[in-house]
């Protein structure tokens, strides 16, 4: 029988109605009551790491838990951490990211509705999560609503529904249905966990909107030492922004521009706009990643490296499944 690890961050599925609004307040091990028959596959240890709502998740608990994480990866067989589903993208990502080759299953989980509700999905998301655990391939993943996502392509593509995450130009792993897997992905065995316990947070996203300032471009690169514009279809880059573009790069900030259009990723040779723009500026694009994946890889890579060429090798390294194609 496998031994599983469950780390309570809080969320909606520990959640209860207060008269503000719902606050996170369920404990692990209440949690695990409400889903007596795991017990018939696996033992569940659990540990309480947070207790807050998933809108407040920063890295600095995306780093805790990876620590927790790596303090007892020897003693267990996987590990499910229930979190809230606002920010459970970017942390899937930032574990993706911060916990590499995991030979063990590492699954993010919540609910939309508390798990003490008479109608709710979190008994079976916590459910099949554990079951994933117990019998599921290594890596980082996302387990909701009955399927399986790789953690650098989960978006929450829904604020009520249960079917709330999607995979992002990329399949799902597996689905489960009627307590089964059913698994359309096998990864590669791993080559050997690797933990990183870093990462340089001082990283912005822009999204570009119609008569946005230059100044305000300009104003928000400054600031950080890694800039995401979040740009229009296929990536271009508007030329009223070259000139904050210039003194950017000339200053050594790392600029990476992605796309508001959430499937298919970007293509910047297609059009001037954009081809133009990242070969003067030597600027870095996403193509298939998301936008999570994105920030969160280069808050790591950026943690690891300062030259251009190691930064540029960094971000364009394929890590679990978060880039599939690179021009």
């Amino acid at each position: 029988m496998k031994k599983i690890l469950l780390i309570a961050t809080g969320g909606t599925i520990a959640s209860r109605k207060t008269e503000d609004g719902l606050v996170p307040q369920l404990t692990p091990e209440v949690l695990l009551s409400y889903v007596p028959e795991a017990a018939n596959f696996c033992k569940t240890d659990t540990l309480q790491v947070l207790n807050i709502d998933s809108t407040n998740i920063q890295p600095q608990h995306w780093l805790l838990i990876a620590h927790i994480i790596q303090e007892h990866y020897e003693v267990y067989d996987g590990f499910v951490v229930c979190h809230g589903t606002d920010t459970m993208a970017y942390t899937a990502a930032a574990l993706s990211y911060l916990i590499q080759e995991p030979d063990k299953p590492i699954v993010i989980t919540g609910s939309q509705r508390p798990i003490d509700m008479d109608v709710t999905d979190a008994k079976t998301n916590l459910m099949d999560s554990l079951r994933w655990a117990s019998a599921g391939e290594p890596g980082v993943c996302i387990v909701f609503g009955g399927r399986v996502i790789a953690g650098t392509r989960a978006r929450k593509s829904r604020s009520k529904s249960y079917n709330a995450f999607s995979s992002i130009n990329f399949p799902e792993l597996a689905v489960i249905r009627d307590d089964r897997i059913v698994r359309y992905i096998h990864d590669a065995s791993s080559q050997g966990v690797k933990f990183s316990a870093a990462l340089n947070t001082n990283v912005s996203a822009l999204k570009l909107t119609p008569g946005l300032p230059a100044e305000a471009f300009l104003a928000v690169g400054r600031l950080c030492d890694g800039l995401i514009i979040e740009s229009y279809g296929v990536g271009g880059v508007p030329e009223i922004y070259n000139e904050a573009l210039a003194e950017l790069s000339h200053i050594g900030k790392v600029i990476v521009v992605a796309t508001q259009v959430p499937h298919e990723g970007s293509d910047m040779a297609v059009y001037q706009v954009g081809h133009l723009a990242k070969e003067r500026f030597g600027l870095l694009e996403t193509y298939d990643m998301t936008l999570e994946s994105t920030v969160t890889k280069l808050m790591w890579v950026l943690a690891q490296a300062h030259e251009p060429k190691e930064v540029r090798k960094l971000f364009y390294c394929t890590v679990n499944h978060d880039i599939l194609w690179v021009n």
